[in-house]
């Protein structure tokens, strides 16, 4: 196999295949192993794991969501427990689902792709892992209390979250849990990509995927701490007599919701650059062509992150503000569809006359441009104040930001682990199968959320546990939608499983068209790579002239 990307020392590959870790600690066996490792392969495959069953707690909180709405009236649940079921759907998606899901594919994959051995702080990194459980633990734990779960919405907004039980101490202090893992997350990942890359391994050498994860780092090291302070002044104002938010005190309910979507709005960055990231990845190899404008896109990256911290009030155009601060948000809220429409360009113009092969990581890869994109316009609609008076908070907003987070994000993280998958396990998974997930959850995704822009455009509100008569036939289309794509992930998780049980062993390189570092080690990586770092010459930059020789281009 020849590799005209890299060009690695000799030793490094003995180095890798037969030695015992004479500098590392001895290496534990069964529990012991996962409870104290500090091995960046063995923490990303925990984070996908307890992902993996975050991601079906919340969908089967989801699907409580949509059984209850498949006909009008009340039909299974209370709409207090409705309540509770909303607003941990998203909690349990967001902060348990998709955001350890991306960490979980930085601590695999950024050490692979700068030639690192490990992540910087590998201690951290242990710890950063092991407080998610326990924030979890605490957060599910609310729906057994006596006063039952947050019921006041994922924003928690005061003065309904201030109404609830004692449960609120115990959801904010989940909340802070998670913001110290992910601090402790942002920072692991920015001192690795800082300190630890591979000589020759220049910042505009790194793959898209290590870019967009230092940027989205310094996003949640910055947005992380003012979660914090919101929900800590929620906490003091229900129970130790502070009146932040409580207008018989002279606080402001309004105030609540500045501080929560100054955080709100680039979190909802962190939930998609890395998405970007491995869609750069995958269309490139599938092509077989570098990506077009590699520095535009890192720019344009750079330039959501910062624009993601001036628009944050488009979630409160409704509230009252001053014609000139909706007039600068609405406008401030379009320019960022400029950076990102640069990017869904770059990736059809990379697929432009590329030789393109449509295994499953390609298809999800696809999947996520025509779907997202169709998210991105619809948010561009809800920018426009005078319309998103008719639109905010109804159906369409929630058809809105489940194309990005579904059709967005987590067909991205799903396009990551079909990709990278074969490395990790040294296993081929079932093609057949992966492009039958694909098929299926790209149809009934389409079924559960397109109706829903009608929904919201015909009137419907968001988060109510019953509807009118008229609202019937979209809501029972919607809810069918819903289970069957539900169900359809029980099959994504039984792919991943037969995959990591065995299967067709995986070559070095997997795909034909692969670049980059981590497709020179062989599959499964082994335990401790580069303990030599490898040597990056100038042929791993990510421009043209790495393809100057014909032969290079899909060599095997």
């Amino acid at each position: 196999m020849s590799h005209d990307t890299t060009t690695v020392n000799n030793e490094t590959h003995e180095v890798v295949h037969g030695h015992d870790s004479d500098h590392h600690a001895p290496h534990r066996s069964g529990l012991a192993r996962w409870i104290f490792t500090t091995n960046h392969k063995e923490i990303g495959t925990l984070y996908l794991v307890f992902s993996l069953i975050m991601f079906l707690v919340g969908g089967a909180m989801a699907l409580v969501i949509r059984a209850e709405l498949f006909v009008p009236g009340l039909q299974l649940v209370n709409p207090e427990f409705f309540n509770q079921m909303t607003t941990m759907h998203a909690l349990v998606m967001i902060f348990g689902a998709v955001m350890p899901a991306f960490v979980g594919l930085a601590n695999w994959m950024v050490p692979l792709m700068i030639g690192a051995p490990d992540m910087a702080l590998p201690r951290m990194n242990n710890w950063s892992f092991w407080i998610m459980p326990f924030a979890f633990t605490l957060l599910l734990a609310t729906l057994f209390m006596p006063s039952g779960a947050p019921a006041s919405g994922w924003t928690l907004y005061p003065p309904l979250s201030l109404q609830g039980g004692n449960s609120l101490a115990f959801v904010i202090f989940a909340i802070h849990l998670m913001g110290i893992s992910s601090i402790m997350g942002a920072i692991n990942i920015i001192a690795t990509i800082l300190n630890m890359r591979a000589p020759g391994m220049t910042l505009l050498r790194m793959p898209l995927f290590v870019w967009t994860w230092l940027i989205t780092a310094f996003l949640l090291i910055a947005v992380m701490p003012v979660l914090a302070g919101a929900v800590t002044m929620l906490l003091t104002d229900r129970f130790f007599g502070t009146s932040f938010f409580n207008a018989a005190g002279g606080g402001d309910p309004v105030l609540y919701q500045h501080i929560f979507w100054f955080f709100g709005h680039p979190e909802v960055y962190i939930m998609i650059l890395p998405a970007f990231g491995i869609i750069s990845e995958i269309i490139p190899t599938f092509s077989r062509k570098p990506l077009f404008g590699y520095v535009s896109m890192v720019y344009a990256t750079a330039s959501i992150a910062f624009l993601s911290f001036l628009v944050w009030a488009h979630h409160m155009f409704t509230v009252g503000m001053p014609l000139g601060a909706m007039l600068f948000f609405m406008y401030a809220t379009m320019v960022i569809a400029v950076p990102t429409g640069v990017k869904v360009f770059n990736w059809i113009a990379t697929m432009w006359r590329g030789s393109m092969s449509f295994e499953t990581p390609m298809l999800f890869a696809l999947g996520f441009v025509v779907l997202f994109t169709i998210g991105g316009f619809s948010g561009l609609m809800l920018a426009i104040v005078p319309a998103d008076f008719q639109y905010h908070d109804s159906y369409f907003v929630v058809a809105h930001f489940h194309y990005v987070l579904v059709t967005g994000a987590i067909f991205a993280i799903m396009a990551g682990v079909y990709y990278w998958l074969p490395k990790w396990t040294g296993h081929m998974y079932s093609e057949t199968l992966g492009k039958f997930h694909f098929w299926w959850s790209t149809f009934w995704v389409n079924v559960l959320f397109f109706p829903q822009h009608y929904l919201g455009l015909a009137g419907m509100p968001r988060r109510i546990p019953d509807y009118a008569v008229q609202f019937a036939e979209f809501n029972m289309i919607s809810s069918v939608g819903g289970f069957m794509f539900g169900f359809g992930q029980l099959l994504f998780a039984y792919i991943v499983w037969k995959c990591a049980r065995g299967g067709e062993k995986a070559t070095a390189q997997v795909w034909e068209g692969a670049r980059g570092l981590e497709w020179t080690v062989p599959s499964p990586a082994p335990l401790h790579t580069f303990d030599t770092p490898p040597l990056v010459d100038d042929t791993v930059e990510h421009t043209d002239k790495m393809y100057d020789d014909p032969d290079a281009v899909g060599a095997k």
